[in-house]
C-alpha cells in the first residue's frame, strides 16, 4: 500500500513564478527519487498563488528518506522563503476508488 502525500502551499503573489521555475528544474529529480511513484503539481483555479503537490510514495520510510535527502533540503530551503502562509501537508492512503 502506497502513501499519498498532499502539500498545499500559498506563495506571495510575486513569488509564484520563482516557485514554478524551481519546480521545473527539480521535478525530474524528485519524481525519480527512490520510492517516488507519482508526482503532480496543481494550481488553485481562482487563487493563482496557491499550489498543491500530489505525490505517491512506496512507503512512509521512502518519503522520510526523501525528506532527509540533500535534494529535499535544497528544494525546501528555497521554497520556504517564498511562502505567504504556513504550508499544510497530509500523508494519506487510498481506501477506495469508486468507478462510474
Amino acid at each position: 500500500m502506497s502513501l499519498i502525500r498532499v502539500v498545499r502551499m500559498t506563495f506571495r503573489p510575486e513569488a509564484a513564478a520563482a516557485f514554478l521555475e524551481n519546480f521545473e528544474i527539480n521535478k525530474s529529480a524528485i519524481r525519480n527519487f527512490p520510492g517516488c511513484r507519482h508526482l503532480e503539481l496543481w494550481q488553485d483555479q481562482n487563487q493563482k498563488n496557491i499550489f498543491v503537490t500530489y505525490s505517491h510514495w512506496e512507503s512512509e520510510e521512502a518519503l522520510n528518506q526523501y525528506r532527509d535527502s540533500q535534494l529535499f533540503k535544497s528544494v525546501w530551503s528555497f521554497t520556504k522563503t517564498l511562502f505567504s502562509e504556513k504550508p499544510q501537508a497530509w500523508s494519506t492512503k487510498k481506501i477506495q476508488e469508486v468507478g462510474e
